[in-house]
This record gives structure tokens, C-alpha cells and sequence, in this order.
């Protein structure tokens, strides 16, 4: 006899689908906000600049 472990898809809800894609939409949305993609949303600190070693 098989048994199954996880819910299986006709377990799955209109709820389900609401509230995973709400929860996937925050966590986009977080990540753009925590890691921005261009490179003008950076701050204009001092740039770090390689030496190399003196002979």
C-alpha cells in the first residue's frame, strides 16, 4: 500500500494558489528592493582601488 506524504494537487485550493502567488509576488518584490540591478541605485562611496606589491 502506497501513501502518499505531501498534499497532492487535488488537495490543492483557490486559497492555496492565492496565498502561494501573494507570498511569491513579496519575495520578488523584496529582492528587488534588497538587491537593486542597476548600477546608478548604488551610493557613490570611495572606490577601492588594487596596488600592486612594490618590488
Amino acid at each position: 500500500m502506497t501513501r502518499r506524504i505531501g498534499p497532492s494537487l487535488k488537495d490543492f485550493t483557490r486559497r492555496d494558489v492565492l496565498a502561494s502567488s501573494a507570498l511569491t509576488a513579496v519575495l520578488f518584490i523584496a529582492a528587488l528592493l534588497f538587491f537593486p540591478a542597476s548600477h546608478q541605485a548604488e551610493g557613490k562611496g570611495p572606490q577601492p582601488i588594487a596596488q600592486s606589491p612594490a618590488r
